[in-house]
Order: C-alpha cells, then structure tokens, then sequence
C-alpha cells in the first residue's frame, strides 16, 4: 500500500518535472489594431447571422413538428401542435429567405 502511494507520487512528480523542462518559454505576439470595419461589411455580417439563426430556429422547429407528429398516435391535439410547429417552421425559414433583402433595404435607407 506505502509502496503504491510512493510509486503513483513519483509517477506524477516525474510527468510535472518532464512537462516543465520541456516547456519553451512563450513571446507575446504583435498587439493587433482594431479597426472599424465599413457599415456594407457589418451589415453583411449581421445578415449572415440572422440568417444562420433563423435557419437554425426554423430547423429546430421543423425538428419538434416531425417528432411530434411521429409521436401523436392519432391523437387531434397533437396533431394540431405539430400542424402549429411546421407553420412556425416555414415562417422561420421565409424570414430567413427574406432577411437579406430586408437588410439590404435597411442599408439603403442610412446610406450604407
């Protein structure tokens, strides 16, 4: 029993002395200059999120629907809610269609 604890203890203190001999020491990099981006960059960066979320949304839903239409048995209630779940679906990805062109209105109204 000593003789394990001695033995795992070494073990461990051999595997720190090994990984601090071999670490190299670390240089810290350039500082990097934030620059603002111009806006027709942001907004696309934004549109590629929103569309990316509400994909994502959207699927989750259509996820939901499927499984709960799977799991109605028959049962109207559920069916309703599965109906109510590929509705919200299809919203979700007719806004995510649309979002770049109501960005790129939103754009030309500030003058991007």
């Amino acid at each position: 029993m000593f003789r394990r604890i001695i033995y795992r203890t070494t073990a461990v203190a051999v595997a720190v002395l090994a990984t601090v001999a071999s670490s190299a020491p670390a240089y810290a990099a350039e500082p990097q200059i934030l620059a603002a981006y111009p806006l027709p960059v942001i907004i696309g960066n934004i549109t590629t999120w929103i569309v990316g979320l509400l994909v994502g949304v959207a699927t989750l839903f259509l996820t939901i629907g499927g499984l709960r239409r799977l799991a109605a048995g028959g049962d109207p209630t559920e069916i309703e809610k599965s109906n109510s779940a590929f509705k919200n679906a299809l919203i979700g990805y007719a806004l995510a269609v649309l979002a770049p062109i109501l960005l790129a209105v939103v754009q030309g109204w500030i003058g991007g």
